[in-house]
This record gives C-alpha cells, structure tokens and sequence, in this order.
C-alpha cells in the first residue's frame, strides 16, 4: 500500500497541476502522506519539488489540527535533516517548515525560532542560538522560506528581529540570495534597509521566484525596487496618517 500511494503521490506532482493535486490528496490520511512527501521533496525536477512544499505545508497543517505531536516528528525531521550530523544536506527542508508555519499557527510558535536560526552564527558557548547555513543553496530555500512567513506573519518576524540578519544576506556573492533577501525586508517594509536595497537597483543578475504555484525569472533588481517601493508606499501612508492626525489635533 505504501508503495502504490508513494507511486500516486509522485505522479501527481508530476503532472504538474497543483490545483488538481491539493484535491486528489485531501481524501488522503496525512500520515500515509509523510514518506511519499519527503521523496518528493528530494527529486531534482523544479516544479515538482516546489509544488511538494506547498503541499506539505498544508498537509502538516491538517496533521497538527488532528495530531500535534505528529506534526512535530515530521518538523524534527526537518531539523535533523539539516543538522551535521545527519549524514545529509538537508534540501527543500528550510522551505517546506515555512509552507508549514505559513499555513499553521502552532507550528509557527513552536517553530519559527528555529527557522530563524539558520540565517544567524552560534554565539559564545552559554548563548548558542544559532545554526548558520553555510551553503549558498540551502540559504535560497531559507530566504525564500522567510519571505514567504512575511506575506502572513510580519509583525511576529519583526519582533524577532529579522531584519539585520536579512540585510546581510543583501552583499551576498550569490544573487538568488542577494534578491530573495531584498524580498523579504521589502514585505517586512523595513524602512532602515533602503540604502542597502538601493544598492542592488542596476543588479541584472536572474533570479528564479516560486509564488503562487509557478516559478518567475525575474532579476535582483527588480527584487530590490518592489521592495523599496513597498517601503516607500507604507513611509508615504504613514506620513498622510501622521499629518491627520495632527490636523485632527492641533
């Protein structure tokens, strides 16, 4: 049975309709889902991996709802995949904890700390909390994974402090990083980034963006001008409520 869901599963993320795949798997238990899901999560096929995190993110979400403590083995997982230790690297885990966290509001409070740690260095010995990824690779999944959370949880990243270690990804040598960073502090509307976002306008280097259910070359550039015009329009609507205020209290 295993591998006769395993071989449906795959086949339906081939195909490559995630519409017609998110309501195939709905009559699935989510458990019997895990195991085909990590394979597909590791298949070098682009569209098929990236329609496996949006999949997975919402399959755990119906997981934790009915079995919390399910949906924490599945998010340890996660996390062993990208610990030294495990023998492995870790691919598409970064992004598929955040397509989790995304879609469910436990798993990001029990969890986002831990996501949030991957883009910071381990500090002295009595204050380790960081797990810094070291690979260009793994930090695209990572980026992409905080930007995505900022579309629906900004003012919890924020208070995490998120911003500082996102600009510095922003001088990166890779330039998916460079503009997936650029990214997520223009939907966090941070407005101390703009000098370093200003720095990556003439970036023409091409950037591959998975949202709503397809992929988009777009360049750093135009990563980096959505974002300052993000932050531009949150600055100029801050400023029109400002100046009401005071014409409404003089």
């Amino acid at each position: 049975m295993n591998r006769k869901i395993k071989k449906e599963v795959l086949s339906l993320l081939a195909a490559g309709d995630l519409g017609k795949t998110r309501e195939r798997l709905q009559g699935f238990d989510e458990q019997g889902l895990v195991n085909p899901l990590f394979s597909a999560l590791y298949r070098p096929e682009e569209m098929l991996r990236w329609h496996t995190v949006t999949i997975f993110g919402e399959v755990l979400a119906r997981l934790a709802d009915r079995d919390m403590e399910a949906a924490r083995i599945v998010m340890r997982r996660y996390l062993w995949s990208l610990n030294d230790e495990s023998g492995g690297i870790g691919w598409g885990a970064p992004e598929a904890m955040a397509e989790a966290m995304y879609n469910h509001d436990g798993i990001c409070v029990e969890y986002l700390h831990m996501l949030i740690s991957y883009m910071r260095p381990d500090g002295p010995l009595e204050h380790q909390d960081g797990n810094y990824l070291e690979l260009p690779e793994l930090q695209r999944g990572l980026l992409w994974g905080v930007g995505r959370l900022a579309e629906k949880r900004r003012e919890l990243l924020l208070e995490k402090g998120v911003v500082p270690d996102l600009e510095s990804y922003l001088d990166s040598g890779d330039p998916s990083v460079r503009g997936l960073s650029a990214r997520a502090l223009g939907l966090l509307q941070a407005p101390e980034t703009e000098s370093g976002l200003h720095t990556l306008e003439n970036d023409e280097r091409r950037v591959r963006l998975y949202q709503d259910g397809k992929v988009h070359v777009v360049t750093v550039a135009d990563l980096a001008m959505e974002a300052l015009v993000r932050i531009s329009f949150v600055k100029l609507s801050n400023g029109a409520v400002k100046e009401e205020a005071t014409l409404l209290n003089p």
